[in-house]
Order: C-alpha cells, then structure tokens, then sequence
C-alpha cells in the first residue's frame, strides 16, 4: 500500500479511535470491577488497573510490526484489524505463584483469544534478564454476553505481573538504547535485572518460610521439654518469643481475633522493650494466669461506661502489667494504671489472683 493510501487508512483508524474512545473507557471499568470481584476470593491483595491505548501510540505499535510486511507483499488491511490491545488491562498480584492463579481464575470467565507467557521464554534463556509475565487476549464468552446483552463484550488485553515485575518493566521503559550500547552497560542493565528477578523470589520464598515457621511453632499448651533434655537449634527458636511463638498463643486465647502482622511485629517489639529477657514460656503464663481478672475487669468497663476499646492487645497489656506492674509499668497509660488499680483494690478480697 502506498504512502499516500496508508495516510488514508491512517486517517480512518483516528476517526475509529475518536468514535469508539468512550465505548472502550466504559468496557474497561467494567471489566476491572469484574476482574477485581472474581479475583478477590482465589488470589487476595491483587491490584486492577485499566488504560485505554492512545491513537498515535498504537498507529507507532502497528507500523512497527506489521506495515512493512503487508505493503511488501500488497496485502489491502484495516489498521484496527490488527490491534487487539485497545482496551488494556492489567493484574498485578503479590507473588510469582500466584501469576498462574489469577490466569486460571480468569480463564474461567473470559474466552482466550491468545496468550504470552513471557515469564517462560525470559527463564528458558540462561543469559538473558528482563520483563516477565503473562499476557492474555481476551474477551467475554458469548453465553455470558447473551445473558448480560448491556454488558462490555469488546476484546482486551490482560497483562498479569507481581509488584517486582511490575516495577522492573516500569524502570526497564525508561533505560534508552538497550540493545545497541557498550557490553559494560548491557552486563549491568542484565545485573539490574537479575536482582529484580531475586527479589521475586526471594519474597515468595519468605512467605513461605513465614507459614512454615507459624505452623511450627509449639502450641501455647505444649509441655515445655525435660530439663536434663540437650537443646537444639528449633527449642531454643521456640523458646523466644518473636511474631510466631506470639501468634500461637495469642490465637489460643482470642480464636476469633485477626491478628494484623504489623501491629503484631509493633506489639512483640513493646513486649522485649518492657522486658528484654522475657521468653514464649514466661509471656504465656502471664497472659494465662491473669486473664481471668483482666476479662472481669473488662466487663465491670462494659457494664459502666461500654468498656472503650479494650482488644486482646489491651487485655494482654493488662495481664502483663498485673503480673509485674514494676517491669511492666509502661504497659498501660497513667489513666488506664490508676483505673485499673483502684479496681484490683476495691475486688481484692473477691479476686484469688490478688
């Protein structure tokens, strides 16, 4: 096609792009809300965001793949023919793992028209590092179109990626002339690469770890081991009392509490500041031996005023101030240590604790 007939098709795509333009940004909302939805339950924590591709961008997209073959060989087109990626999607999830789980999930919602696993083609090259993902072209089944006839049932692209791969493709567009540099600055930009690839792993190797190390940690009504018994490496782990060994008891006592990692870390951090030397033995009989008056005194708070917001933490800083109310002082707030004292005073005589 000549130059003059491709500024015609040219001419046609932009009016194209200007009448559908608004179809496409309705199309895409609907399908992050319904990507977001779907998603939720399977792979949580997952990222949706939506872009429509820009006219002079995508024109620039197709005469680098496919103009120059398709003048060669006097083949008539539509430039719009060849753009499948007008509507572009894009997941973005935790961990590597969890790339597969969001394209089988969505696989089971949308008809695939074709798809990319760039994670697999950069991993079967031993020398090279780069982008990774997964690319999906999609587009709704025709039953669920027909149920839903004002539904979107446009064609679009669906990228899936973790945070780090995200990252690094967003770092990747913005370092000029890859290809054709110095082999020093290539050696480094593949060096870059590789610890974002590291990254990657590392992070779901660390999740992994984590659940292993939660699971593995005694149960608060474990026997602690004979005296005489030699010590390895996992007793004195769990003899300390970090985020896990926490955890275990702390979920013994309020089953029905989520626990949020980082006031969990923040929490345990506090308890080895109050007392530098305390272990998972001595945070569990404390917590143990003085609950019983601590709920009592939390309902005694709840029938006179609604008991303010007194969680399991509040409980636990109180059951560790009463049972050392010296090491423990910072534990509770001036206020919350004469209330709670003059309490313990007034129900002394009635609590065996005391």
């Amino acid at each position: 096609m000549p130059t003059s007939e491709f500024e015609r098709e040219r001419a046609r795509f932009l009016e194209f792009h200007t009448l559908h333009a608004a179809q496409w940004h309705a199309a895409a909302a609907a399908y992050a809300t319904q990507l977001q939805g779907i998603l939720a339950g399977p792979v949580p924590g997952c990222k949706v965001d939506w872009r429509i591709k820009d006219p002079h961008e995508a024109l620039r997209k197709f005469s680098r793949k496919y103009r120059a073959s398709l003048e060669e060989s006097g083949t008539p087109y539509e430039i719009s023919h060849y753009l499948s990626d007008m509507i572009g999607l894009r997941v973005v999830c935790l961990y590597e793992d969890e790339l597969e789980k969001v394209a089988t999930t969505v696989r089971g919602h949308f008809e695939v028209i074709d798809m990319t696993d760039k994670v697999s083609a950069v991993e079967a090259t031993e020398a090279s590092f780069g982008y990774k993902g997964l690319h999906l072209d999609l587009r709704p089944i025709p039953t669920h179109a027909a149920d839903a006839v004002t539904g979107p049932r446009d064609a679009f692209e669906l990228q899936i990626r973790t945070v780090i791969q995200d990252s690094w493709a967003i770092l990747d567009h913005k370092i000029k002339y890859k290809k054709a540099i110095p082999s020093p600055l290539k050696r480094r930009i593949n060096v870059l690469a590789a610890l974002f690839e590291l990254a990657d792993r590392e992070f779901r190797q660390i999740r992994d770890e984590t659940e292993l190390e939660l699971r593995a940690a005694p149960d608060e009504s474990e026997d602690e081991r004979p005296s005489d018994a030699p010590a390895t490496q996992r007793d004195v782990a769990n003899s300390q009392l970090n985020a896990f060994t926490f955890l275990k008891i702390a979920t013994h006592f309020f089953k029905d509490f989520e626990f949020e990692p980082h006031k969990v870390d923040g929490f345990v951090e506090d308890i080895h500041g109050w007392a530098p030397d305390i272990n998972r033995a001595r945070f569990n009989h404390l917590v143990r031996s003085h609950i019983g008056t601590v709920k009592r005194y939390r309902l005694f708070l709840e029938e006179k005023d609604g008991g303010g917001s007194f969680n399991p933490y509040t409980v636990m800083r109180h059951c560790l101030y009463l049972g050392n109310k010296q090491v423990f002082t910072a534990a509770l707030r001036k206020v919350a240590r004469t209330r709670f004292d003059t309490w313990l005073q007034s129900n002394a005589g009635r609590d065996k604790n005391q």
